[in-house]
């Protein structure tokens, strides 16, 4: 019996073995009958919007072609929600137009989205949107599960027929009764507080294994999350967010607007409020917003002060709310000093005037100024601001006396062609001028007083580059030329700047069409290499004409600033008719040796105005102010007809 015990323990022992591989064998069977199944990757449209995925984070696959620029996209880096998902993947470079996989994620709401142009994709700006995402590549991370089945925000398909959009919207009872079907009306009549609460999802801390990353994390977009040290929006402000982004407003009426209306005591309380209505009635008529027409109001009684400038309110439901809020001031009926306070105070960059939109001032005037206005609305149109008058209940024949300037309405305004003028009969009326008004404030081509003498001319500079000028004098030559047009606004639509350099030869240095920049265009004056030669000054100017003002715009002033430093070796009296001919309005300076009589020929009359001589290159600096007014004076002295 004592030997059988070994054979025994032996065999017990080879049992369990042969049972615990088997049960290790079994296992791996049965793992591989129950092996998950491969990860789906959803697809999604071009079109689609992330604000209209709930997911906090999920990944998709996006179709070829989302570069297209109607999907559009707001932001750099991180994108608004109202960002098409698959546009700013391919913005972000993540993706090229080929599409394929992406990840995204949820991240709170930003203020002061970014524009840009990336891989073929104009992304925009936007004020603030209430929520975010930003992309990355499709490296799903360990532990992490993402849906196969992406949530919408709407409980329909976003392929649901939009004809659908008709049928009554099932809204849940508060008790968790019976709901109550609200028709499309009434759904949009709802505060937009309460939708856009609808439209947010619950937190996620109502399902916890719906987080991919569980509870400990705090980079998951939460709603509500507000991230105030990161410049985010705070949170009172997302609940008011509509669901649509605010209007960037009308960009075929890009103007800088401001309305001067009267808080006089003549006016009384009842048509002061008819005037508010009808300035709220003009903002809604004209779709206010960054990209579009911005609005600020001066109301005048003795003195005139500013209710809010341009950039206080950015679009026409703030500043109907804001006019609403303004009281009347009382006192005279002080037009004139009004019209002053705006031309040297309201039209400022810190008041948010941008430079390359016109600038109009509005009048509302009951009756009439109580003082005058001709010489301070001279000042504001050679100012470049657009001076409309709106009068209402004038004064009748017999009233005309007590009238400081009669026609002080046809003294102020930019043309006396009725462009600029209303005259309304009575208050009552006064609602009939609005769409009349909006239409004239955003025919941006005909606002006169826009086009000044610095911003609405093409200058071809003439410049003698012959033996006797010599290589210090030329680059001083050239610096004349640089401060010259430091001088004037220069861009595409606004002064444009061309150049010529002669000898017995012409070589066109540079056209009106090669530069849009004051700096672009003072680095190519600098580029400008001397030439040496003779000097033929006739037939430099025909070749400007051909080459250079043939290519002006027709809405273009077309200057001529010639340079010379010597008498012409061939005749300069039919080249210079010809420019006279061709509307090019010419100046000519000389400078030591140049024939004053020669100067006289080639200017535009009168030559006291527009021919210049000046003893030693080192002095041409000093004549850049007269040249300066004298293009100024001529401009101005057009006639307003």
């Amino acid at each position: 019996m004592g030997i059988a015990f070994p054979t025994m323990k032996a065999s017990v022992i080879e049992v369990l073995l042969v049972l615990l591989v088997t049960g290790i064998l079994s296992n791996k069977e049965v793992a591989k009958k129950i092996k998950r199944p491969k990860f789906a990757v959803p697809q999604i449209n071009c079109d689609i919007k992330a604000g209209k995925i709930i997911n906090p984070e999920f990944m998709v696959k996006c179709p070829a072609g989302c570069q297209d620029p109607r999907y559009h996209v707001y932001g750099t880096g991180v994108y608004a929600s109202y960002s098409s998902v698959c546009g700013a993947a391919v913005h972000s470079g993540v993706l090229d137009n080929s599409g394929g996989k992406i990840l995204v994620r949820k991240v709170a709401g930003q203020s002061g989205y970014k524009g840009s142009y990336a891989n073929g994709v104009q992304s925009l700006s936007l004020p603030r949107w209430r929520e975010s995402f930003i992309i990355s590549e499709s490296k799903p991370q360990k532990g992490v599960t993402y849906p196969s089945t992406l949530t919408y925000s709407s409980s329909k398909n976003p392929a649901a027929q939009a004809g659908e959009a008709t049928k009554a919207y099932e809204k849940p009872s508060i008790s968790g009764t019976t709901a109550q079907p609200v028709t499309l009306t009434q759904a949009q009549a709802i505060s937009v507080a309460e939708a856009t609460h609808r439209a947010t999802p619950k937190p996620l801390a109502a399902s916890v294994t719906s987080s991919p990353r569980g509870m400990g994390e705090t980079d998951v977009w939460k709603p509500g999350l507000v991230l105030l040290d990161s410049g985010f929006v705070p949170k009172q402000e997302l609940s008011t967010q509509s669901s649509e982004p605010a209007s960037q407003g009308d960009p075929n009426c890009k103007v800088d607007l401001s309305f001067l209306i009267d808080g006089s005591t003549s006016i009384g309380k009842r048509r002061f409020r008819v005037q508010k209505q009808f300035l709220a009635d003009v903002v809604q008529a004209l779709d206010v917003g960054p990209a579009g027409p911005l609005v600020g109001v001066v109301q005048y009684g003795d003195n005139p002060a500013t209710q809010f400038n341009l950039k206080t309110h950015v679009n026409s439901q703030d500043l109907k709310a804001a006019i609403e809020k303004i009281t009347q001031r009382g006192g005279l009926s002080n037009v004139g000093r009004a019209i002053s306070f705006v031309t040297k105070n309201f039209f400022s960059k810190a008041n948010g005037n941008r430079g390359g939109a016109p600038n109009v001032a509005v009048v509302v005037v009951d009756g009439w100024p109580t003082d005058k206005v001709e010489e301070v609305s001279r000042v504001a149109r050679e100012s470049g601001i657009n001076v409309f008058f709106i009068t209402v209940e004038g004064a009748a024949e017999s009233e005309k006396q007590y009238v400081p300037e009669p026609n002080f309405a046809s003294k102020a305004v930019c043309r006396t062609n009725g462009f600029y003028t209303f005259n309304v009969q009575s208050w009552l009326s006064l609602h009939k001028t609005v769409q009349p008004l909006v239409k004239r404030i955003c025919d941006t081509d005909r606002l006169a007083c826009s086009k000044t003498c610095l911003n609405s001319a093409d200058i071809g500079f003439v410049i003698d580059g012959s033996s006797s000028v010599g290589t210090s004098n030329f680059r001083t030559v050239l610096q004349f030329v640089a401060n010259l047009s430091k001088e004037f606004e220069i861009s595409d639509t606004d002064t444009r700047i061309g150049a010529v350099q002669y000898t017995y030869e012409q070589r066109l240095e540079f056209g009106f069409d090669k530069y849009s920049s004051k700096n672009d265009i003072l680095s190519a004056i600098r580029r400008v290499g001397y030439w040496s030669g003779g000097t033929s000054t006739g037939a430099a100017i025909q070749y400007a004409l051909e080459q250079l003002f043939k290519k002006s715009k027709p809405n273009k002033r077309k200057l001529m600033i010639l340079i010379t430093d010597g008498r012409s070796y061939d005749d300069v009296r039919i080249p210079a008719m010809a420019a006279y001919q061709k509307g090019v309005i010419t100046y000519a300076i000389g400078i030591a040796w140049a024939a004053q009589d020669e100067l006289e020929v080639i200017a535009t009359h009168p030559a006291r105005d527009h021919a210049f001589f000046v003893d030693e290159f080192d002095n041409l600096y000093k004549f850049v102010p007269r040249i300066i007014q004298s293009i100024c004076t001529e401009f101005n002295s057009q006639p307003r007809n």
